[in-house]
């Protein structure tokens, strides 16, 4: 339960990051959301943790082979 209440407090702080205007606010809270994040992950069981690895692997690749050009010459 704790793990949840932290991704989903992390995960409000770095919405407010996108509100924000002043810089040093929007520092703050990117290093506290991300911390956060950090701290759920690491509290959460080993199923969603998985589940998150694969997701972000994915994406990873994904956009990896848009950059480039998933085989297409790009002269």
């Amino acid at each position: 339960m704790s793990s949840l209440v932290l991704l989903l407090i992390g995960l409000g702080t770095l919405v407010l990051v996108f509100n924000t205007k002043d810089e040093i606010h929007r520092i703050t809270a990117m290093i506290g959301g991300t911390i956060l994040l950090i701290w759920g992950l690491a509290l959460a069981p080993l199923q969603f943790q998985l589940l998150i690895e694969i997701v972000s692997v994915l994406a990873a690749f994904s956009v990896c082979m848009r950059c480039l050009g998933c085989g297409f010459n790009r002269d």
